[in-house]
């Protein structure tokens, strides 16, 4: 088992990547009601300001909210007795809380005041803070620009630089088919710009350039060096195909290396540098291609618990609203964001691989109230698996009564297993909810968890 498996890792199968329309629309009116498309937003572009632009998307109305029904004082007690006889199961490292959003009112609490690790349910947090600087229909740009000139023949006499601006979707268009839901702009695209400007040739380098963001290849639980096993890749501003890197090379000089073999195959003479550089001053844009909008990318990073794509926002936080673009820096400016709810966990990274965050059950849930019947919220509870259908909460209560009603982020570190989300119950309210066991391992947290949910759905 590795390290911190995460809930499933950077990589699953394509069923798993993104959740099914029917059941995330159920969702969606749970917590808060969809109806229209997201405001327009930001389209985030490379060491500058973001520029608005239209969302051409539109969302499938919401089917209508039933009645609800108030509680009996013996439905209550069974939700009790069937949360306690689970947890206590768990041992005195288990901590839970359960919040009733319809009726205002806590239905079950244990040890909900104690800070833990939240393991990849600090994602919650992750997607909070990244809608609420970047907007739901913020891209990131990759472009190509170029020192010298298009002289005759076609021949581009000077460099070319692959500016990478933290993309997590950049890559070949086959990988993206498979692990990316299909998603994410490729080096074909970039090469038919150029191509359509007439570069037949160039005589100088293709090289990345990845100084939008820090060196630092891993996150703070691996002291920041390659994490491969749980990112799938290594970070960088340039990055292709998931962090890939070859033999010597780093992720922004493989990045540019693929984009040489596909000018190769279009018939576009060029040979790749292998060291990443800046772009000098006063170059030429000659290609631009834009990520998916953010809330595409949320789904993809929360419905799998992509680890990779979650520090890769993160570092894109630290460059455009913090110190840098760094994960220390990013980590902060998610800090500030939901310190200005009144919530104040320890969040050092974006992922949550670090053991050093912490955060309790309260205050979980305390995001999740504020989140839901807010235009934010309904992304967010977008963006979550549904638990017994899809992502890394397909095999939780699967065929029980919690299956197509209940929408979690999972979090997994070895003997840390945390599950947090929303639950619309058998009496049509709305239930908040997070479960953290500490202590027993992954398997067995998870046999409890299939017995808690259900039991929430139930109530």
């Amino acid at each position: 088992m590795r390290r911190a498996a995460h809930g499933g890792g950077a990589r699953v199968s394509l069923k798993s990547r993104i959740v099914g329309g029917v059941a995330i629309a159920a969702m969606i009116a749970g917590c808060g009601g969809g109806g229209h498309a997201p405001k327009p937003s930001s389209d985030a572009s490379v060491g500058a300001p973001i520029a608005r632009t239209e969302s051409t998307t539109t969302r499938r109305a919401a089917p209508a909210a039933k009645p609800t029904q108030a509680p009996t004082s013996s439905e209550l007690a069974a939700l009790r007795t069937a949360l306690s006889g689970a947890l206590n199961k768990g041992g005195p490292q288990t901590g839970a809380l359960v919040y009733d959003l319809t009726a205002k009112q806590t239905l079950f609490s244990v040890r909900a005041n104690i800070g833990r690790p939240p393991a990849s349910v600090e994602k919650l947090y992750t997607t909070v803070a990244t809608l609420n600087r970047l907007g739901p229909n913020a891209r990131l740009k990759t472009t190509v620009v170029g020192t010298g000139h298009l002289g005759p023949g076609g021949v581009w006499r000077g460099n070319l630089y692959l500016v990478g601006g933290g993309d997590p979707t950049l890559g070949d268009g086959g990988f993206n088919r498979t692990w990316e839901h299909g998603y994410g702009p490729t080096a074909n695209q970039l090469v038919g710009q150029l191509a359509h400007d007439g570069i037949k040739h160039v005589t100088g380098w293709v090289i990345g350039d990845a100084a939008l963001f820090d060196g630092l290849r891993g996150g703070p639980a691996t002291g920041y060096a390659p994490d491969v096993p749980d990112f799938g890749g290594q970070l960088s501003a340039l990055s292709y195909d998931h962090g890939s890197t070859f033999k010597k090379l780093n992720p922004g000089a493989f990045a540019a290396k693929e984009l040489v073999l596909t000018m190769h195959g279009a018939g576009i003479g060029a040979r790749p540098l292998n060291r990443t550089l800046p772009a000098p001053p006063g170059t030429q844009l000659l290609a631009t291609v834009t990520s998916p909008p953010l809330n595409v990318m949320l789904k993809l990073m929360d419905v799998p618990s992509d680890d990779f794509f979650a520090e890769m926002l993160t570092k894109q936080l630290g460059v455009r609203f913090g110190a840098g673009g760094s994960i220390t820096a990013g980590a902060q400016v998610i800090s500030n964001v939901i310190d200005s709810f009144g919530l104040h966990p320890r969040i050092v990274d974006g992922s949550g691989l670090s053991r050093d965050d912490r955060s309790s059950p309260d205050e979980v849930v305390d995001l999740l109230k504020t989140m839901w019947n807010t235009s934010t919220g309904r992304i967010l509870a977008a963006s979550l698996p549904v638990v017994g259908l899809s992502g890394t909460v397909e095999n939780i209560a699967a065929h029980t009564a919690a299956q197509g009603r209940c929408i979690a982020k999972t979090g997994t570190l070895n003997y840390v297993t945390n599950l947090a989300g929303y639950c619309t119950a058998q009496n049509h309210h709305v239930l908040a909810f997070t479960l953290m066991i500490d202590g027993p391992g992954n398997w067995t947290a998870i046999q409890l968890f299939d017995q808690v949910v259900p039991a929430i759905a139930k109530y």
